[in-house]
């Protein structure tokens, strides 16, 4: 079996999440009390739901581009178990806040600064990088 399609799944999930990151860094410096009304509403919406589905389908992305490329999982299940954990965390964050029905740039930048999304990002950073590694 090819590692590719393991490591593209990985990598959709790691974009999604990074890119609605930097997505709501950008809402959050509009100072908006709402995104009820708003031209970026949907778009807001959106990025939140790919992030979701970056971070539900982020343990298992990972595990399938490992067992892929062949690693041995052995040295990397304790990873794996933290990661998913950061994932669940961030996960429910992140839908305390796609559930609302008006999103300020303050709820954002307060699910920003959530140390569970800070975990992951950081876990994602790791992650990328052995990614790299892999291909």
């Amino acid at each position: 079996m090819s590692a590719e399609p393991g490591l593209d799944a990985l990598q959709r999930s790691v974009d999604a999440i990074e890119g609605g990151y930097e997505y709501l860094l950008a809402y959050a410096a509009q100072g908006l009390t709402t995104d009820e009304g708003q031209p970026n509403a949907e778009q807001l919406r959106a990025y939140l739901a790919r992030m979701d589905e970056g971070i539900a389908g982020l343990e298992a992305a990972c595990r399938d581009a490992i067992a892929a490329a062949g690693v041995p999982a052995q040295h990397l299940e304790a990873f794996l178990q933290v990661l998913g954990r950061d994932a669940a965390e961030a996960l429910a964050a992140l839908r305390v806040v796609s559930g609302m029905k008006g999103i300020s740039s303050q709820l954002v930048d307060n699910l920003n600064a959530s140390v569970h999304v800070r975990a992951l990002l950081t876990d994602l950073f790791l992650v990328d990088e052995a990614i790299k590694g892999l291909r």
